[in-house]
């Protein structure tokens, strides 16, 4: 190389510093620099985004008919209307539910009854049904005789004797006599009550009892029975067992209404106590009443 060239790179050389060295000071002069901004990403405008899609709820099991049916039904939804109806219906069910075992019951005391007990029952029934049409005849027959009279008022004072007499029996003011039977009621363990023994005489009446006494006591139309300590008390009257029904009326009446099954004998029996029970022709019922004016109740024909 020649020393023109030479000289010529140590001028280039020089230039170069004096730039760097130039470059330097304008650096120094400059302040200090700003931190760098946030990237342009940032101060971009953001872009709308697409809705997100909602998440869909997944599907119910398919239910079964009786699933249905049981959510249907079951928690109950009563109103108080539904409520009100449902005790009434409780309330009549459970009363067709008693009177349905009641004739259960009696249903099967005349089916388990034997042959001759059912021929007795009908036949009391027959006496029943045919003492009512004699009454209802004789009545008949007392219309006519005083339509028919030629003295009518002597006829109708005849038929007011025979009246009185009827209803003193009736009454318990006179003394009566008569075919009829005598029952005994032996009670040796005291199980014997008060309404055992309305049973009987309401089964007496039933049968055509026409004039009932029970150990010195008229019984009647209004006469009461109660529990007397161990005894029985008949119209305020304590009685003591033996206790003895003297009964006047038919006595094949009578007695077969007593002694059906189910009826007064058995009752009595299954309490221990023992029933004897007589026919006669002669019964006599002397036990009296006296006789009591009424309160407020008057004849209609004053």
């Amino acid at each position: 190389m020649s020393d023109h060239d030479d000289k010529t790179a140590e001028k280039r050389g020089d230039a170069r510093d004096d730039s760097a060295e130039s470059g330097n000071g304008l650096r120094k002069e400059l302040p200090r620099e700003v931190p760098a901004a946030a990237p342009a990403a940032e101060d971009s405008p953001k872009e709308p985004q697409a809705p997100q899609p909602e998440p869909q709820p997944e599907p119910e099991p398919r239910l079964t008919g009786r699933q249905r049916l049981v959510q249907g039904v079951w928690p109950p939804r009563v109103t108080r209307a539904q409520l009100i109806v449902a005790v009434l219906l409780f309330g009549l069910g459970f009363g067709l539910a008693v009177q349905v075992a009641s004739n259960s019951d009696s249903d099967s005391a005349l089916r388990g009854a034997r042959q001759e007990d059912l021929v007795r029952i009908l036949d009391e029934l027959d006496d029943r049904t045919q003492r009512l049409e004699d009454e209802k005849q004789g009545l008949e027959k007392q219309r006519d005789e005083l339509e028919n009279s030629s003295d009518q008022a002597e006829e109708a004072r005849k038929q007011t004797i025979e009246k009185e007499r009827q209803l003193g029996i009736l009454a318990g003011t006179v003394a009566a006599q008569g075919p009829g039977i005598t029952m005994t009621i032996q009670d040796t363990k005291g199980t014997v009550e008060a309404d055992m023994l309305l049973d009987a005489i309401q089964e007496l009446r039933a049968a055509g009892a026409e004039a009932i006494q029970v150990n010195g006591v008229r019984v009647v139309a209004g006469t009461y029975l109660t529990d007397s300590g161990k005894g029985v008390g008949v119209d305020g009257n304590k009685i003591n067992a033996p206790y003895r029904f003297k009964v006047i009326g038919k006595s094949q009446d009578l007695e077969p209404a007593l002694n059906i099954p189910g009826g007064v004998v058995q009752t009595l029996e299954k309490e221990q106590a023992t029933v004897t029970i007589e026919r006669s022709t002669d019964i006599v019922v002397d036990a009296l009443r006296a006789a009591k004016r009424p309160d407020y109740a008057r004849s209609s024909s004053q």
